[in-house]
């Protein structure tokens, strides 16, 4: 009897390149990976991207570490545990540990897949998803997958439409009209537009779909090189494109929205004014991204925690947010927020204020402080009278102090005050 067409996901397994430092996010990085920041009051980055894969039906996943990856092991291993190998799931961390020689970490993006080959082949799925474990969105990579075997391409890469000029610092496909890629080239000065809409270019999202036996050749290939880069984006990719078949999938097709997203959402939060403002914007009445969409939820830790509180009621000592978001066993006591983000844990005392401002878990600010355009990182203690976001020059001396005006706070430079 013949079976019926079934998810192509199933067969699929997604890998997540999750190494990178993120070092345009500065002080953020200093203990953590990028993928390992937290964002949107609960979730950290890469649980979009696992959340993604989970969400469209995938049940093996992989996940390359490398730089400074406790904590966003920990979190993998707190948020991410319920995978069962008798359901023939499968969840692997996998640190760069020297699998191949005794002095070699994952060189590249594309090493950081050749060097688990094995764990890869042992669960011999059909198809291998390569993601970033670094962006902010929410994608269906079923559709992608349906998209690669109806158009029998060796690879086929996400891309996101972008005004031309702005695709400069990615990857850019140059497509005929069917949007098979007739070439790809990294950050270019002058990006190629897309034929009809030449004032629109294809960027590259760093997310490719392969048949696993065609990806673990062309790893095997690659790793033979001698000159080779070991990444997709600057070998493998332009490789495919040259001697094989390889097809842009746009983003726009397979993007998941729900009824109160109007447009398509793709975030790099790797700055501090972008993720400065990808967390703020959540604080609008009809953000850009629903996190509150329950067809499409992203899973991460969940914490044992109390409520929110706020407690005082009385002329200038009022516990009070307006359009913010406060996350569990936040204590708001005779302060005043506004446009705030506060992930779990924080407290604020009375007589302080806090403007379009971003903390991270277990914050303490104390009395009389009043915050402007920041984000202090986990565990910072701030005390009592500071004042940040009216004098440019002094805040550049004692904090960081981003392009856009935006004051990241670690308790190292707190501490620095005292000295």
């Amino acid at each position: 009897m013949e079976r019926p067409s079934q998810p192509l996901a199933r067969d699929a397994m997604a890998y997540v390149l999750a190494g990178g430092r993120g070092s345009r996010l500065k002080e953020l990085t200093d203990r953590r990976a990028k993928p390992a920041v937290h964002f949107g009051g609960k979730t950290r980055i890469i649980d979009f991207a696992l959340s993604n894969a989970l969400n469209s039906g995938i049940r093996r996943i992989g996940v390359a570490t490398q730089y400074k990856a406790h904590s966003l092991i920990r979190h993998l291993q707190n948020g991410w545990n319920f995978f069962r190998p008798e359901r023939n799931e499968g969840f692997d961390i996998l640190p760069a540990s020297q699998r191949v020689s005794e002095t070699q970490w994952y060189e590249g993006t594309a090493d950081a897949v050749y060097q688990n080959i094995d764990i890869i082949e042992g669960y011999a799925p059909e198809y291998m998803v390569i993601l970033a474990g670094d962006h902010i969105y929410k994608m269906d990579y079923e559709i992608m997958l349906r998209q690669h075997v109806d158009s029998g391409a060796d690879v086929t890469v996400g891309c996101l439409e972008v005004p031309r000029m702005e695709a400069v610092g990615f990857g850019v496909m140059h497509v005929d009209e069917n949007d098979v890629i007739t070439d790809f080239v990294e950050k270019p000065a002058d990006p190629p537009g897309i034929p009809g809409n030449p004032d629109v270019a294809l960027a590259s999202m760093g997310i490719y779909v392969f048949h696993t036996k065609f990806l673990m050749d062309l790893l095997r290939r690659d790793a033979e090189q001698k000159d080779s880069n070991r990444d997709f984006g600057k070998d493998l990719i332009p490789y495919v494109v040259a001697n094989g078949k390889a097809q842009a999938h746009r983003f726009s097709s397979s993007c998941v929205r729900s009824t109160l997203e109007a447009n398509s959402y793709w975030r790099d939060v790797g700055t501090i004014d972008a993720y400065w403002q990808a967390n703020l914007d959540l604080t609008d009445v009809l953000p850009d991204l629903d996190l509150y969409d329950t067809t499409w939820p992203i899973w991460t830790y969940a914490e044992i925690k109390p409520p929110a509180k706020f407690v005082h009621d009385e002329e200038g000592r009022r516990g009070a947010a307006v359009s913010s978001l406060i996350s569990g066993d936040c204590i708001v006591s005779g302060a005043s927020l506004r446009r705030a983000l506060l992930f779990t844990g924080v407290r604020v005392n009375s007589f302080s204020s806090l403007d379009e401002a971003v903390l991270l878990p277990d914050v303490t600010i104390a009395r009389n402080v009043h915050l402007r355009k920041v984000v202090v990182d986990r565990g910072v203690v701030i005390p009592e009278g500071l004042e940040v976001g009216n004098d440019p020059e002094l805040d550049a001396k004692r904090f960081r102090r981003s392009e856009g005006g935006v004051c990241l706070i670690t308790q190292p430079m707190i501490d620095a005050l005292e000295h």
